[in-house]
């Protein structure tokens, strides 16, 4: 694919959920600083009805008030294809990081990504796809990108519909029929925290990319926390991963004070 609508693109930046993204040339119409923004196009034809509730929600996230947010700059559909754009943050990710970021930093990333998710549940809105991979790493920090549309674009789909999305970084709630939250997000933000530390997932090694058989042996597993983890890391994963939601964190800003904490301590001990 050379482009869609009026965006020329530069290069694939690789797959993610139920879409491609490309580094593409910004539009003049879009008005923004940036020569180049990431455009996510969506696998398939997108019907009117999820047209309109993608969009709707994409509005929402677009005027959250967070900075913390990957800046999102238009949505449209051609040739049937429904796509987005958005902010381009050329450090990579948590999950593929173009560079060498120390714990304090990752874990910055993540506080901030606790963050843009409580400006998220201000406005009702669960991001529902958390990850190492959404969250993506600047100067100052992170950025938590790419909202979780799947459940928009086919509602009712929730075992096989998660596709390619973090099933190891998904609350095990979700993969039972349970609708996304607060909680689940704080769930995500908990093991992405932990990835951010160590390097690990919390269910260790997990073989194989067929949905429906990490699904069967995350739902036979129980969450086992990395030895590596420091005590105030330990104490604030633990209670993100607390399968009683009253347990957990009743915020992600709670999450991200303390992952502040987190960040001065690791800070000092350098």
């Amino acid at each position: 694919m050379q482009g869609i609508a009026d965006y020329e693109f530069v290069r694939p930046l690789g797959e993610s959920n139920y879409g491609t993204n490309y580094l593409a040339k910004a539009p003049a119409r879009l008005g923004v600083a940036a020569a180049e923004v990431v455009v996510k196009v969506i696998a398939g034809p997108t019907s009117d009805d999820a047209f309109r509730r993608a969009t709707r929600e994409l509005k929402h996230f677009s005027v959250a008030d967070s900075d913390r947010l990957v800046a999102v700059y238009d949505a449209g559909r051609h040739g049937g294809a429904f796509y987005y754009a958005m902010e381009f943050l050329p450090l990579g990710s948590l999950e593929s990081p173009h560079g060498d970021f120390d714990t304090s930093s990752r874990v910055a990333a993540v506080r901030d990504a606790a963050l843009a998710a409580h400006a998220l549940h201000e406005r009702g809105i669960a991001h529902r796809d958390i990850k190492p991979a959404n969250i993506l790493l600047a100067e100052d920090g992170g950025r938590l990108a790419d909202l979780g549309l799947s459940q928009l674009l086919s509602p009712g789909m929730v075992t096989t519909g998660l596709g390619q999305i973090g099933l190891e970084f998904t609350d095990p709630a979700i993969m039972l029929g349970a609708q996304a939250s607060r909680a689940s997000d704080i769930w995500s933000l908990g093991a992405s925290l932990h990835f951010a530390i160590t390097g690990k997932g919390v269910y260790g090694d997990l073989k194989g990319t067929e949905p429906l058989l990490l699904v069967r042996s995350i739902l036979a597993s129980q969450p086992t926390l990395s030895d590596e983890l420091p005590p105030l890391a330990r104490e604030l994963i633990s209670s993100c991963l607390d399968a009683d939601v009253t347990a957990r964190p009743r915020t992600a800003a709670e999450v991200a004070e303390r992952a502040s904490g987190l960040v001065s301590e690791l800070g000092s001990a350098v």
